[in-house]
């Protein structure tokens, strides 16, 4: 599991992907998730600007990333 520290209010769910280096680029990340391939608390997500918030949990490529 990836412990990311939220700094702000919020993150975008594309830049939370980049800022853990699960993917490479902004273009891949909005890809990944258009595709349906992200998981936010459980639930697979299209939005590439969700808003994720302290306590949220991403899934991609079987790991978890536990917004704290």
């Amino acid at each position: 599991m990836i412990q990311f520290k939220l700094e702000g209010e919020f993150i975008p769910l594309i830049a939370l992907l980049k800022a853990t280096a699960l993917v490479q680029s902004g273009g891949e990340a909005q890809s990944i998730v258009e595709e349906g391939l992200v998981k936010v608390n459980g639930v697979t997500e299209e939005r590439k600007r969700l808003k994720v918030r302290v306590g949220d949990k991403v899934e991609f490529l079987s790991k978890t990333i536990e917004v704290i």
